[in-house]
């Protein structure tokens, strides 16, 4: 069957099987070890913002090259926490497939998720203050800075329901990337598995949770140090919540139902049947 796949290559029925046996094993990670692990996959995903708001504030790159390869250095977020080693709230929606088959119960699916959010906040802020403190986004002239002010505008400006459906496509392919990347067995698969699904999401302007937690709060801190946009007006604390509680919603409801779910039915539920 691997055969199929080519390059040796974990077939799909057996991803399904090891997001299962995964899932048993990060749902039961004690308290210390999953927060520290939630609050590097923070970090990283915020190092692949970083990355991509360099690329993203220089005007002479045109539109299309901008949004893809902006998307494909944003990889560098994920490819950080499937090889490195991190639990991140969006990919861990897949959880849901092992909840599904009974192997993990709920008490242990919704701790899982809230502290692995909760650790995710923490490295994202707090890598945003690093990069704040290293004057980063001087550079460039400060367009940098006006870049991630500018995203976090147009951010926190979104209606509700365009940033959760904005939320949902995005999630379904960060979890397909992290599907696929389950398929490979070197690094270099694994890589190059996340690369695409994950450029895709970013050019086409959808929302990551994650993400929006290093953009938004790192654009506030630089409008506290005096940074201005002409186009944006103060972003607050409410203005943030009011992008990332769709977005969360959005986020969970693309992981969970349509991947996780779907494939416990097409390779779990199946199986019962049977």
């Amino acid at each position: 069957m691997n055969e199929i796949f080519g390059f040796d290559a974990f077939s799909p029925k057996e991803i399904a099987e090891k997001v299962d046996t995964v899932g048993v094993a990060k749902a039961r990670l004690p308290l210390l070890p999953m927060l520290m692990l939630a609050v590097l996959a923070g970090a990283f995903i915020g190092l692949g913002a970083l990355y991509f708001v360099v690329v993203k504030s220089d005007p002479t790159i045109g539109f299309a090259a901008r949004q893809v390869l902006g998307g494909v250095t944003f990889a560098l977020g994920l490819i950080l926490v499937i090889i490195a080693g991190a639990e991140l709230f969006t990919g861990n929606n897949l959880l849901v497939m092992a909840w599904a088959d009974r192997k993990i119960s709920t008490v242990e699916l919704l701790r899982s998720w809230l502290i692995v959010c909760l650790g995710n906040f923490i490295g994202a802020i707090g890598l945003a203050l690093l990069v704040y403190l290293s004057h980063h986004p001087d550079m460039n002239q400060g367009a940098i800075a006006r870049e991630y002010i500018n995203i976090a505008g147009a951010k926190t400006s979104m209606p509700f329901w365009t940033a959760f459906f904005r939320g949902v496509l995005c999630n379904a392919l960060v979890c397909l990337a992290v599907w696929m990347a389950l398929a490979g067995r070197s690094v270099v698969d694994k890589a190059v598995a996340i690369v695409f699904p994950i450029s895709a999401f970013v050019a086409a302007g959808f929302e990551h949770s994650v993400a929006n937690m290093y953009f938004i709060p790192m654009a506030m801190l630089l409008q506290l140090g005096g940074a201005t946009h002409e186009a944006v007006a103060s972003i607050t604390w409410l203005d943030f919540l009011s992008n990332l509680v769709p977005v969360l919603a959005g986020n969970l409801l693309g992981g969970t139902v349509f991947v996780g779910f779907i494939y416990h039915v097409i390779y779990q539920k199946t199986e019962d049947l049977s």
